[in-house]
């Protein structure tokens, strides 16, 4: 990854996990409301439910080992490792993430079974076909060559491993993105420190091309919308406010780029699409 981009999310990631800990816990991603997002719930539940429904659409059986490519803080890689007894090792820019991911692993006795790493997963460290299951849950977006970031997986994956990706997207083509959709794109990326998304039938023909096999994309943006509204209203409490303010500049942008979400989903333009695969 390219130094300015890797600089700009690893200090985004560094200024603002202190304080989604605090509000929202370890789960740095959607939350799942049902198919259709007309479910009630706990929103820190739906971030758990988006973990074990992609899982069972996944059919990703009883994996031994798993890489948690863009890991944040590791919560997806304790929930995999204690799910399937499994040993998990997790990559993120971030010093500050692999940090609490390491020391919540030892709280919970899990040191041996997971390993948080700051590492680049366009270069990561680990042996060719070492894991069953590569798993990708909102970090596809920050990938500057989205072609390498799959190849990447389907390296690390053993024969027959799965690769499991949740991300976010733009609409499918055709119709071509007219200006004014390319212009918000931009704007929204810039905010989020994201070099550019794609579509999910990209990302699925980008998968056939680097050797993945059995794919299979889906369209989830209706059952995790609700997400976005529930994290503006958490950032609107006194102690999100003042958390915003102590992170200082890059955080308060972030949270300002909220409305960016909430409006490309509801316009159509910004997509979660979901993606299995298979290395034959």
């Amino acid at each position: 990854m390219n130094n300015p981009l890797r600089n700009q999310i690893q200090q985004f990631y560094d200024t603002s996990t202190p304080l989604w800990l605090r509000t929202w816990g370890e789960h740095m991603h959607h939350g799942y409301y049902g198919a259709d997002g007309s479910e009630k719930k706990d929103h820190l539940q739906a971030q758990v439910d988006l973990i074990e429904e992609l899982l069972a659409w996944g059919e990703v059986g009883n994996p031994n080992s798993i890489v948690d490519i863009g890991c944040g803080v590791g919560g997806s890689s304790i929930h995999l490792a204690q799910k399937y007894s499994a040993t998990a090792d997790g990559m993120t820019l971030s010093p500050v993430q692999a940090e609490r991911g390491n020391a919540r692993a030892e709280e919970l006795g899990l040191q041996d079974k997971v390993k948080i790493h700051v590492a680049d997963a366009m270069q990561p460290p680990f042996e060719n076909s070492s894991f069953d299951l590569a798993w990708s849950c909102e970090s596809a977006e920050h990938m500057p060559d989205k072609r390498l970031f799959l190849r990447s997986a389907f390296n690390m994956l053993k024969p027959g491993g799965r690769f499991l990706m949740a991300t976010w997207c733009h609409r499918p083509e055709p119709p071509e993105l007219a200006p004014k959709e390319q212009a918000f794109l931009k704007d929204m990326c810039n905010a989020y420190h994201l070099p550019y998304i794609i579509s999910n039938p990209n990302y699925a023909e980008l998968a056939k091309e680097e050797g993945f096999t059995n794919i299979h994309i889906e369209d989830w943006t209706n059952a995790v919308a609700p997400f976005w509204p529930a994290v503006v209203r958490s950032a609107l409490s006194v102690k999100s406010v003042v958390g915003l303010i102590q992170a200082g500049w890059p955080t308060i942008r972030g949270a300002l780029a909220m409305r960016y979400m909430m409006r490309g989903y509801k316009t159509g333009l910004i997509r979660f699409g979901v993606l299995k695969a298979v290395k034959s």
